[in-house]
């Protein structure tokens, strides 16, 4: 038994492989195949499932056929068929079952997926389509059209409108809310103060409006600016010192301590513009410390402007900058005139407190253009009838000058004195107006 299986099987096999070499290496001189063998593809594989039994055959049907065909007479074995000479066509693999996943694709001739043909890709960064309608701009076709929409410039968003004029001096506005967005460069260290790109700058956009920003004529009421100064540094009053004082008075703000942008925004939503006070180094250094990122001399200056903006990052809104201590720094040209370079740059104003007796601020401010002004009264007694003093001081000199500004140390003597001293000013003919407008009016002067 053994013996005729093994001859079945080369017989078998002597016949497949006669057939094969038949229709790829014929006799004939013709360079033509007598016979193409295709094979038929097998059918697709299908999710194993509980076999069934097959129906059983009727009595007059007949088991299906095998296509096979012969040049010869010779039989095919099944799964085989003879075509007749040329390429055969590209079998189609069947579709996916439920079994199966990602349909195939056809098979083209030599066994390569016959893939249809895809247009290159740019890479990632590619510029995006230069036409029109794809990039859902103008319309294409009308030349004249795509001209003015390549011309015309961007859309911005338009400036917030400046704060109403008060319909007195000393009456109550609300600045805009801060920050502008326009106004604003952001860094590494926070927000910093910029010149907007239509040439706004926070000194003008920040300000509390005034109609005394100009050179006081003759016969114009005279004026006097008051600048508190104290909050927002080691050892600050209470912010509640803010509430009784005058919209006009300016107020000056460190750069240390807690909620900063909130005290700020409340200042300003009460009248009041701000300015920034940083810390300079004084002569007694650092016996007497202003406070950390104190600007020295005997720093580079690429450090100091490190430090600069470290300080200006704190909070927003404010139209200037003014000095905590400073004696030995602002007699210091060299530390000193950067420092105002990168102030006129970023479109803020400087006032000095005036404890300082020396000029070097003075000229290094003019030389380079920058919005300046120096206080000429610092009010900081320790009594009613000190305080008292010191503003009739400014009184003196808003005659015969036109316009002075006065620093104000916080406490709650000195606020409470200047509450009542503003109440009498106007009847004494003189205007109480913010910093900004008293720096305008004495730069013009």
């Amino acid at each position: 038994m053994k013996a005729l299986a093994v001859a079945s099987g080369i017989v078998f096999w002597t016949l497949v492989l006669g057939t094969a070499w038949l229709a790829f290496f014929p006799a004939s001189d013709s360079g033509e195949p007598v016979a193409i063998l295709q094979i038929e593809p097998a059918t697709s594989p299908v999710e194993p499932s509980a076999p069934e039994a097959a129906p059983a055959p009727e009595a007059n049907e007949s088991p299906a056929e095998v296509p096979q065909a012969s040049t010869d007479g010779m039989g095919l074995p099944p799964g085989f068929a003879v075509g007749p000479p040329g390429a055969p066509p590209a079998p189609m693999i069947e579709p996916p079952g439920p079994a199966q996943g990602t349909p195939l694709m056809p098979l083209a001739p030599g066994g390569q997926l016959d893939m249809p043909a895809v247009p290159p890709s740019g890479p990632d960064d590619a510029p995006p389509p230069d036409d029109a309608d794809q990039q859902g701009a103008v319309p294409a076709g009308d030349p004249a059209l795509q001209q003015a929409a390549i011309e015309a410039p961007a859309l911005t968003p338009p400036p917030p409108p400046p704060p109403p004029m008060p319909g007195s001096e000393t009456g109550s506005i609300t600045l805009p809310p801060v920050p502008i967005a326009e106004l604003v460069e952001e860094s590494q260290y926070g927000p910093l103060p910029k010149v907007a790109a239509d040439g706004r700058r926070p000194i003008d956009v920040y300000a509390r409006p005034s109609r005394y920003a100009a050179v006081a004529q003759a016969g114009a009421p005279p004026r006097i600016a008051l600048l508190v100064t104290g909050f927002g540094l080691p050892d600050a009053p209470s912010p509640d010192l803010l509430n009784d004082l005058p919209p006009p008075v300016s107020v000056a703000y460190g750069a240390y301590g807690r909620s900063l942008q909130d005290g700020v925004s409340n200042a300003r939503a009460k009248g009041h513009e701000v300015l920034l006070q940083i810390p300079l180094e004084p002569n007694n250094y650092p016996t007497e410390d202003p406070g950390p990122h104190t600007l020295l001399t005997t720093l580079p200056p690429e450090e100091n402007l490190k430090r600069l903006q470290w300080l200006m990052s704190r909070y927003t809104g404010y139209v200037g900058v003014t000095n905590h201590m400073g004696a030995k720094f602002e007699v210091t040209q060299a530390s000193l005139a950067p420092v105002f370079e990168e102030l006129k740059r970023r479109g803020l104003l400087y006032v000095d407190d005036g404890s300082v007796k020396e000029p070097t601020a003075e000229r290094v401010a003019y030389a380079i253009g920058l919005d300046y002004s120096e206080a000429s009264v610092q009010i900081d007694g320790q009594s009613a009838a000190e305080i008292v003093k010191q503003l009739g001081q400014l009184e003196s000199l808003a005659m015969q000058q036109g316009a002075v500004i006065g620093v104000v140390r916080a406490t709650p003597a000195t606020i409470k004195q200047i509450v009542e001293w503003a109440g009498k000013l106007e009847a004494k003919g003189i205007k109480l107006v913010p910093v900004s407008a008293a720096v305008r009016s004495l730069q013009q002067s």
